[in-house]
């Protein structure tokens, strides 16, 4: 299952975030998502888990938990909507 994390600190490691969720079941993937300009963080990301029931698990428990002093928002990530392309000119 894919997990959405926001409201991560812009410090948080795709390892830190590893750890975090694998005290509930098996992590396959970790992706924070950063500019493409400055590599800096967006403040969110993507974990996805193995097995369903260890994904529910970890977003009950992690939802609005506290890390590096910001409230967490966990939950199963929606598919990617396709946007119209902007012309470039």
């Amino acid at each position: 299952m894919n997990i959405y994390v926001g409201n991560l600190s812009y410090s948080v490691t795709e390892d830190e975030m590893g750890e975090l969720f694998a005290e509930y079941g098996e992590v396959s993937t970790v992706n924070i998502i950063t500019d493409k300009y400055t590599g800096q963080s967006k403040g969110f990301g993507f974990v996805e888990m193995a097995k369903q029931a260890d994904a529910e698990e970890a977003i009950k428990a992690l939802n609005g938990s506290l890390v590096k002093g910001r409230n967490l928002k966990v939950n199963q990530a929606r598919p990617r909507e396709e946007r119209p392309r902007r012309p470039r000119y």
